[in-house]
């Protein structure tokens, strides 16, 4: 993960993700490029999405940001989190400690990357675009000064 990841979109992919699988049960992404302007996430899927389901997971995603839910961190045991959490991307030479990231009760998993101190400092959320392409679909999106609905 680069060092230089904004907080603010790496904290708003996580939501992204935890919306993604309360809605379609697709998992987390398997393919993320976070930058500060923009943003991409992949998911394995089996069709393009509707303007209207697009609509929807913009307007959850900033739904949780506007909750200003606190984004906490702990530390388990690695068996721990091999017990509760998807751990596939974690490192072959991963300690016996693992660090999870807790966005208020919305979503938690492994990550080693810099997070926001709560939902609230990420602002507005704003899917840009998205395509499907043999399998993959990918969701671009930018964080906005303003919370949009």
């Amino acid at each position: 993960m680069k060092k230089s990841i904004d907080p603010r979109m790496h904290s708003a992919e996580h939501i992204l993700n935890q919306t993604m699988d309360r809605m379609f049960n697709c998992g987390r992404c398997f393919n993320a490029h976070i930058e500060r302007k923009k943003s991409k996430c992949d998911y394995r899927f089996n069709r393009p999405l509707s303007q209207m389901e697009l609509q929807e997971i913009q307007t959850r995603v900033n739904r949780i940001i506007a909750e200003d839910l606190p984004v906490i961190e702990k530390y388990i045991s690695i068996s721990e989190a091999l017990d509760n959490y998807n751990t596939d991307k974690l490192p072959d030479d991963t300690g016996d400690t693992i660090r999870i990231v807790q966005i208020g009760d919305y979503d938690a998993c492994p990550c080693i990357g810099p997070h926001v101190e709560s939902s609230g400092e990420i602002s507005g959320f704003q899917i840009t675009s998205s395509s499907f392409d043999r399998g993959v679909l990918r969701i671009r999106f930018k964080l906005l000064k303003n919370l949009i609905s």
